[in-house]
């Protein structure tokens, strides 16, 4: 989820573990702990775009990372307020707060590596990573916590908040279940064959919904809006098996393979290649000059290899794709 989300999860968290001891502290606490698993995309900028994309949510949003790194905050919590709180409730908090922003990523369609090293992301994909629905309503709940000293009343606000965020979370795993069912049976209405589906929803609502449909020839792309009229559409993207044959030996290549676990399509334009990743959409609607929203082009190296560089976003590229959004939410 975006960080302000993850910061006002974490001081949620902090408050609920800790803030009978630490008071308003614990906003100071709840947002740095709530923050350090996103900390890879710091450590990420140092790398090539490829190994920077392929680790985030590694390492840093694993449980072997907070069994380590709760212990050690936990003591530094408890030497900074020292007699405030004791090492078992830091420690506790400390955990908390990491495990908490990773459990909340896992509902996104990035999703994280809680078991690394083990390479598998889980990914229930069932929220856009900026959701003002679940943030909102946490927000509010933090307010009145900062406004009140008296611990059961502050106790008493936070767990609304965290209750109707959670809420709004088990909802939307519920309308994801509704959005795969009609995406299935328009599959099987216009005789579709396939071997993988996969169902996340569009920016900022969950509402609109796409789908990726994977067959042996290449890829079905298509959504579908709760107030749709219409059946749903769909737009097939052939792969490339000449292309791709072309970026076979290239590093790169088999680094995205990986980090879009098999969701790939490699396209050509102006003598360039690109590997888009097919799992978070496309910016436009045109199948014949498809532009993805995570797309990567190749680019010669000073050693003469081809390396992986992504493509750039331009603000109207977002401000296009939100009216594409908005619009198509209305119903087909």
């Amino acid at each position: 989820m975006d960080s302000f989300t993850q910061i006002v999860l974490g001081i949620a968290t902090a408050e609920v573990v800790a803030g009978k001891k630490l008071q308003n502290k614990t906003v100071l606490y709840g947002a740095i702990l709530g923050t350090i698993p996103d900390l890879d995309i710091l450590v990420g900028k140092f790398m090539s775009d490829v190994d920077g994309v392929a680790i985030h949510r590694g390492l840093s949003h694993s449980l072997l990372f907070f069994l380590i790194l709760a212990p050690l905050l936990g003591r530094l919590i408890t030497k900074i307020e020292k007699g405030k709180i004791d090492f078992k409730t830091a420690f506790w908090m400390s955990f908390w707060c990491l495990a908490t922003h990773v459990f909340l990523d896992m509902f996104t369609s990035w999703g994280t590596q809680i078991l690394w090293p083990l390479h598998y992301r889980f990914a229930l994909k069932t929220i856009f990573v900026i959701d003002p629905l679940y943030t909102i309503p946490l927000f509010i709940s933090l307010i009145y916590v900062w406004k009140n000293k008296e611990h059961a009343i502050r106790k008493k606000y936070v767990y609304k908040g965290i209750c109707i965020s959670s809420g709004y979370l088990l909802l939307t795993c519920i309308l994801k279940l509704v959005a795969v069912h009609q995406f299935e049976k328009a599959l099987k209405q216009q005789n579709i064959s396939y071997q993988e589906l996969i169902v996340k929803p569009t920016a900022f609502n969950t509402i609109l919904w796409n789908a990726n449909i994977a067959t042996t020839e290449g890829y079905f792309l298509g959504d579908y809006s709760f107030f749709d009229t219409q059946p749903i559409s769909f737009t097939f993207y052939a792969k490339n098996s000449a292309l791709e044959e072309k970026l076979k030996a290239t590093q790169d290549f088999q680094k995205l393979k990986q980090i879009s676990e098999g969701w790939y399509l490699v396209t050509e334009k102006k003598d360039s290649l690109y590997c888009n990743d097919l799992r978070f959409g496309l910016l436009n609607d045109n199948p014949k000059q498809p532009q993805f929203a995570f797309s990567y082009v190749f680019v010669s190296a000073n050693n003469g290899k081809l390396e992986a560089k992504e493509v750039p976003k331009e603000k109207r590229d977002g401000k296009a794709l939100l009216k594409k959004i908005f619009t198509r939410i209305k119903g087909n």
